[in-house]
């Protein structure tokens, strides 16, 4: 199987050419560009399997750029971001973005970030290449279009809470524990940070419960973890 190529954006020289050697030691090919814009051109030239974006670009930034690499490109993307503020974060993973790791940060968490994100993208590939429709009573899930129908309301969902949603309607009616969704949705490295779930759910009850703060979709399981269970109009 070829290398993935990974397009490294960031405006610090230092960091482009040690992290670039790291990755190209780790066997990926690597791009760099020092902004988003010149990140664009490159991307659509030959375009990356994933995209490491640092937020705080000169000109445009990061969280621009997600939106024009997701309408343009249809890549996966790791935030890299100095600001230590959770706001950030959680508005990035929000508009998209596959992950984050915050500066400076561990190569080798760095790393498995990388590994486990390419792995859940070929993961999606496979699966859109032979779509099957999920139907859980007035909900509909089509994964080739990347689309879900509520009650006949289509939903817009960001990546990862498509994901989620499909591994929780591939399994209606059964109980899934957190550490099996982080496992299926985020990644072995994952297990053990069930704030990611917590996190993802709310976001996902907002979108599809008529009444978040008593969902009849998305029930939790006290103890256990969470089911989808059918709803019909």
């Amino acid at each position: 199987m070829p290398s993935a190529h990974i397009l490294l954006v960031d405006d610090d020289a230092l960091l482009r050419r040690s992290l670039a050697f790291n990755l190209e030691r780790s066997g990926y090919q690597v791009s760099t560009a020092a902004t988003a814009e010149d990140a664009l051109v490159l991307a659509r030239h030959n375009p990356p399997d994933l995209v490491l974006l640092d937020i705080g670009l000169p000109g445009m930034d990061g969280l621009e750029a997600l939106r024009r690499f997701q309408n343009d490109v249809g890549v996966p993307v790791i935030f890299l971001t100095a600001r230590r503020r959770e706001l950030d974060e959680v508005l990035g993973l929000e508009l998209g973005a596959d992950d984050y790791v915050t500066k400076p940060f561990d190569l080798d968490v760095l790393l498995a970030r990388v590994k486990a994100v390419l792995r859940r993208s070929r993961w999606a590939r496979r699966a859109i290449a032979k779509p099957t429709a999920l139907v859980v009573g007035d909900l509909m899930i089509d994964p080739d279009a990347h689309e879900v129908i509520v009650a006949g309301r289509r939903v817009e969902l960001p990546p990862r809470e498509f994901d989620l949603l499909c591994v929780l309607a591939s399994e209606a009616g059964r109980v899934l524990s957190v550490d099996e969704l982080l496992a299926r949705v985020w990644g072995a490295e994952y297990v053990g940070e069930p704030q990611v779930v917590y996190v993802h759910i709310r976001w996902l009850r907002e979108k599809i419960e008529e009444d978040p703060h008593r969902p009849r979709r998305i029930v939790t399981v006290r103890g256990v973890g969470y089911k989808l269970q059918p709803q019909e109009n």
